[in-house]
């Protein structure tokens, strides 16, 4: 199966910065590094610098998610997912918590923190209607665990 092919060009804001890798060649995700120690409070969320800004085409985006072996540990993105949008031209930056054990959690210059993904953004217009237009479903509008979810 072919892939889509999608050139996204990143400039280096520091020295220290370490250019995101792939994991595996089928991997989806980009891994982005910290550039500096960073000391990550419980309960708190910091940003962590990686030391690139990028220029995603429009009708992409990035999505820039917890490493599963960090979240294991407790380090989560308490956003879930960020999102950069192809108009951003600033240092991408990971906002990260510590939710594990201990008071502190450690991220050393150079350590994998997140994983990047680029993905397609459709060209959406928003219509509005009445709430009848939009139809029954089985699910209706039940939400928060309906589905049987807890």
């Amino acid at each position: 199966m072919e892939r889509t092919r999608l050139n996204v060009q990143f400039a280096r804001l520091d020295e220290r910065a370490v250019l995101p890798t792939r994991g595996s060649a089928a991997a989806a995700g980009w891994d982005l590094y910290a550039i500096e120690d960073t000391a990550v409070p419980k309960g708190r969320s910091v940003t962590i610098r990686t030391g690139w800004a990028c220029a995603i085409p429009v009708g992409w985006e990035g999505q820039l998610r917890c490493r599963s072996s960090l979240g294991k540990k407790g380090m989560i993105m308490p956003n879930g997912v960020g999102t950069i949008d192809a108009d951003y031209r600033g240092e991408l930056m990971v906002l990260a918590t510590w939710i594990g054990e201990g008071d502190t959690f450690h991220v050393a210059a150079g350590e994998r923190i997140a994983q990047m993904l680029f993905a397609p953004v459709p060209d959406v217009t928003l219509v509005e209607t009445e709430l009848e237009a939009l139809g029954n479903t089985e699910r209706g509008t039940g939400g928060f665990g309906s589905s049987g979810q807890f």
